[in-house]
């Protein structure tokens, strides 16, 4: 089969396309005959910097759709040539990749593969943010890091279907911003670089009347983890849900939370899927019924072919691409 390999770390270059052994499903896994393959910023940092990489040579990817191809012992919940979305650990960047059965969700009636492939990690963390760590209230505000992106695209509908009252972005572009204004985000603020990110602290106050608002959720760690803490109102609540940036990890304490009675939460769909997969299960369910209901969707901006996943890179990696981008396997 083949599969694409990262043997060294650096630019979309060092992917290379391989044939493999096909993998076979151990004790509580699944193999999936793979359809498409989403694109995430964090196989940009595996493949980069070896986020989340054992060893090498390694196959990038998080998250497929397509088909059961083979059961391991003990595994019940699906069947052999059922239609699924899986999350995995790694390896989706191929033709068949395994996973444990627990992150294995047959789709939603109605739900094609191609949107399928969009949804195991983008959609449930994205309703993580809105509502089980998040916890937003309707007539809330939110501050969104990223609007244009997968997450910040399906971010901005749930929010407005949660009720808040005014959902704020911020892009690194004009282009970015008019598609976020596209897909449920009432004023998004353009920042070219994440250096000059202290710039939509003064606008957000100024779009609240000075208030701040009460959620703000960063992907980008270092001075725009800052920035957003500061863009926050009294008793407001700031989520971390990862770190673009490779900056130095977020701290903070009593001087920065005891004035006005912040609170930060961090959050991994990673890490549940290893800790509390039942949660995982749960919230997926969740996020997938909102996608059957028409609450939110997402868009595909971009696809290309599994050999071509360093023009997926490129693209992802420029800064322009909004929406979700795939590989198209089979």
């Amino acid at each position: 089969m083949r599969a694409v390999q990262v043997q060294e770390y650096g630019g979309p270059e060092v992917l290379r396309t391989v044939e493999t052994e096909v993998p076979e499903p151990g004790p509580g896994q699944v193999s999936v005959d793979v359809a498409y393959t989403g694109v995430n910023f964090a196989d940009l940092k595996a493949r980069g910097e070896g986020y989340r990489v054992p060893s090498l040579p390694f196959v990038p990817g998080l998250e497929v759709s397509g088909r059961v191809r083979a059961l391991g012992e003990g595994v019940s919940r699906v069947e052999v040539g059922q239609e699924v979305a899986a999350l995995t650990a790694g390896g989706a960047y191929a033709d068949v990749v395994v996973t444990d059965a627990t992150t294995v969700f047959p789709l939603p009636s109605g739900v094609d593969l191609r949107t399928a492939a969009t949804l195991p990690t983008v959609l449930p963390t994205a309703y993580a943010l809105v509502h089980a760590v998040g916890r937003l209230q309707p007539g809330e505000t939110v501050l969104v890091q990223g609007a244009a992106g997968g997450i910040g695209t399906a971010v901005g509908q749930l929010a407005k279907a949660a009720g808040a009252s005014g959902v704020f972005g911020v892009v690194s572009g004009a282009a970015k911003a008019k598609y976020a204004l596209d897909h449920g985000y009432d004023d998004v603020f353009v920042v070219p670089s994440t250096t000059d990110s202290v710039q939509f602290v003064d606008e957000v106050r100024a779009a609240t009347g000075g208030r701040g608002v009460d959620l703000a959720l960063d992907p980008v760690g270092g001075e725009t983890f800052r920035a957003s803490l500061a863009s926050l109102a009294v008793f407001g609540r700031l989520v971390s849900f990862g770190n673009a940036s490779s900056a130095e990890p977020w701290r903070v304490g009593q001087p920065e939370l005891y004035p006005t009675g912040l609170s930060v939460s961090g959050f991994s769909i990673l890490t549940l899927a290893q800790t509390a997969p039942g949660a995982l299960r749960a919230l997926t369910e969740k996020a997938f019924t909102a996608v059957a209901e028409g609450v939110v969707s997402l868009p595909v901006t971009a696809e290309f072919p599994l050999e071509e996943a360093s023009e997926a890179h490129r693209l992802m990696g420029g800064r322009t691409s909004t929406g979700k981008l795939l590989l198209r396997v089979a």
